[in-house]
């Protein structure tokens, strides 16, 4: 661990000149890279890279064609966002997640075919998605045999009513929509990243490679980040160290100073989703700092807007989902927590001046 605090104060270093950020600042102070610390973050270069996937053949077609991109420097949070962080904004706000309050009808049936049946009042009961590991499943696309909605879950309560946040301060905040992750971003003037920004940062300085590390796989040599091992969703063996979520900071960070790229929970972005939207950039082009569709277009659910979500989770396993890759997107429901979904926030350098 100390190692990894002094690389991660030598990159700031060293990037604060290429960011023209004073390295003597907030962000370098001795507390700013201590797991709990919502205000730690390292500066991240500009430069340009080709997003997407590159040979990958764990790579699916949402991750291509490549293209080329260029990117502005800016901040970023060294961790996820943590429960203890979560738990300061809440407390200086008074902020309900969406979690937390009935659902409404009203904007509810907007997400539903027309003429959809209103279910019954149970249903509009506050609570979120759980995962709960099942050996008995026969198939991977029923995901209701390892997902359930639970009446009573919510950030403070992931597991359900009778659960809380005892030896989880430290572990990234779950069970948070769009709406809730752009609420703390904007009471801690910052921002989500694009899934660009979230992208080029996450490949910390390997802009070939399909990990944050470079070209091993998850489970070659010693742990890297918090995945599935084992045999999904039946069992895991926890190689890694951790069944569920694991406290920010467990692993070594990237080449940028960021740690939890891959793996432990999904982090929102500020991207609407399009599974085609790469295929509208000419292979000849280069897009300046691209922040996504103007909407979402999600076939198999038209009512329901996605955003993009990035970096896997503690459920990803190379049989179901390996999208622990830095090339890796996902499309998940805007309103809908879940407890695998997490986030962590960016600031533009200017709002540093």
């Amino acid at each position: 661990m100390r190692i990894a605090k002094y690389c991660a104060h030598w990159v700031f270093a060293f990037f604060a000149m290429a960011c023209n950020v004073p390295e003597e600042n907030e962000l370098a102070s001795k507390d700013a890279d201590l797991p709990h610390d919502p205000t730690a973050m390292m500066c991240i270069p500009a430069g340009g890279f080709w997003m997407g996937a590159s040979e990958d053949s764990l790579a699916l077609a949402r991750e291509y064609p490549r293209h080329r991109v260029n990117i502005d420097a800016f901040l970023m949070d060294v961790h996820e966002v943590t429960n203890t962080a979560f738990a300061e904004f809440v407390t200086a706000t008074g902020y309900q997640t969406v979690a937390e309050r009935p659902l409404n009808w009203n904007e509810f049936k907007e997400q539903l075919p027309p003429g959809s049946p209103m279910p019954s009042e149970e249903y509009f009961l506050p609570g979120s998605m759980v995962f709960t590991a099942n050996a008995e499943i026969f198939n991977y696309i029923d995901y209701s045999q390892w997902w359930s909605w639970v009446i009573g879950a919510d950030w403070r309560h992931p597991f359900g009513p009778d659960s809380n946040l005892e030896g989880l301060h430290n572990h990234p905040v779950v069970h948070v929509t769009y709406e809730d992750a752009v609420a703390y971003a904007q009471w801690a003037g910052k921002r989500l990243p694009t899934e660009a920004e979230w992208e080029w940062a996450a490949r910390g300085g390997l802009p070939n490679s399909p990990m944050p590390w470079g070209s091993e796989g998850v489970e070659e040599g010693e742990p890297r980040c918090n995945t599935w091992n084992g045999t999904f969703p039946a069992f895991n063996t926890a190689w890694d160290g951790f069944v569920g979520t694991s406290p920010v900071g467990s692993y070594q960070p990237n080449g940028y100073g960021i740690h939890d790229v891959a793996g432990n929970v999904w982090e929102i972005c500020s991207d609407w989703y399009d599974e085609s939207h790469y295929a509208l950039h000419a292979a000849d082009s280069v897009i300046e700092n691209p922040i996504g569709p103007e909407t979402w277009l999600y076939p198999p659910e038209p009512h329901d807007p996605k955003r993009v979500m990035r970096g896997g989770s503690f459920l990803c396993n190379a049989s179901y989902c390996a999208s622990y890759r830095v090339s890796a997107r996902m499309p998940f429901s805007a309103s809908t927590s879940m407890s695998h979904i997490g986030f962590r926030c960016v600031q533009d350098l200017a709002s540093r001046e």
